[in-house]
């Protein structure tokens, strides 16, 4: 297979005008032809995203809970989230899960790292809806609320360590060799140090670490998954992420599906036009970024990665014109402009 186009290549997206060709699902080459030469130069090519952290099983309540405070909403045992998973039918749920993972691989998500609820039960209803006929994302998941679940998940997942002791499921984890994540700062800042002090692989969220947390993060190199989105929905403020950038790598989410839909390019475009950091900058978050926190070989436009990649039509009523194909993926681009998604 081979696409010509503007290629997005390597971890700087430096925009060339070539073909790039793939053989065995892997690229083989990307050569750079001027568009006289035969090349389409209204496609753009790029690699497939990553959903740095969602939560799919708010699928089956999109938009549910409106006027409700994050406690009341997503805080376990019994806010409306969880109170909502444990009154589904479980058919229902992997229906709706799969709806989602469709809806994000439309629009060009290769991978997603999934807070699955549900302890192991949870990990085999997410499994079912991956392995739906026509469902080529790839979830990365991050099983929760049980120690056994890391004997099907891909690592766990916690919530918050004010919600819970999690150093048996750290140490669980360690001894799997699975990743472990948490959730922290999210309300406030009395739960990050706790956080950082079971040395998790990521932390999710980081609203409201102090300076002194933020540089603790860089200190230790531990990548933070931010979903802006997310955090200006449920009103606990916005998360540092241009001080962040500077400390460590950055990766982004959409966080739960009741509350946004799980649109890389609704994250990117929000994310670039409220911190003014620049469009490559944040097209890694989407991309290679979440891909390395994953555990992913992909992310990156070179020769001998994995061909997931996203063809964009530059020469949609939306796209055409644009002058900057890094900084029109970021901020313009929509579903309705994919072309193609190679997973």
């Amino acid at each position: 297979m081979q696409l010509s186009g503007t290629i997005l290549r390597g971890r700087e997206f430096e925009p060339i005008e070539g073909t790039l060709y793939v053989e065995d699902g892997e690229i083989a080459a990307i050569e750079e032809a001027p568009s006289s030469d035969g090349v389409d130069s209204n496609r753009i090519v790029l690699p497939a995203f990553v959903n740095a952290h969602t939560h799919l099983g708010d699928s089956i309540a999109k938009e549910a809970g409106e006027g409700l405070s994050l406690e009341e909403l997503v805080a376990p045992p019994d806010g409306l989230k969880h109170r909502l998973l444990r009154q589904a039918d479980p058919e229902e749920l992997i229906a709706a899960m799969e709806r989602s993972l469709r809806y994000m691989q439309a629009g060009g998500t290769g991978a997603c790292i999934e807070f699955r609820e549900g302890g192991v039960q949870g990990v085999e209803q997410l499994r079912a809806a991956a392995d739906a006929d026509g469902v080529d994302l790839d979830p990365v998941i991050m099983g929760r609320e049980e120690i056994e679940v890391l004997d099907v998940a891909d690592g766990y997942g916690a919530s918050g360590a004010n919600d819970a002791n999690f150093e048996a499921e750290r140490t669980a984890a360690r001894e799997a060799g699975k990743p472990f994540g948490i959730h922290a700062g999210e309300v406030d800042e009395s739960d990050v140090d706790p956080a950082m002090a079971l040395d998790p692989e990521f932390l999710v969220h980081m609203v409201h670490a102090t300076d002194e947390q933020l540089d603790r993060v860089a200190d230790r190199g531990t990548p933070v998954v931010v979903c802006p989105r997310s955090n200006l929905v449920t009103d606990v403020g916005l998360p540092p992420i241009a001080d962040l950038a500077k400390r460590t790598d950055v990766a982004l989410g959409t966080d739960n599906v009741f509350l946004n839909s799980p649109s890389m390019f609704r994250e990117m475009a929000f994310t670039a036009k409220w911190t003014g950091l620049p469009s490559a900058e944040v097209l890694a978050m989407a991309t290679y970024r979440g891909a390395e926190i994953a555990g992913l070989d992909w992310g990156v436009l070179e020769a001998g990665r994995p061909a997931k990649l996203l063809v964009l039509d530059g020469d949609t009523d939306n796209m055409a014109g644009a002058k900057d194909p890094v900084r029109a993926v970021v901020r313009r681009a929509g579903h309705a402009d994919v072309e193609r998604v190679v997973l």
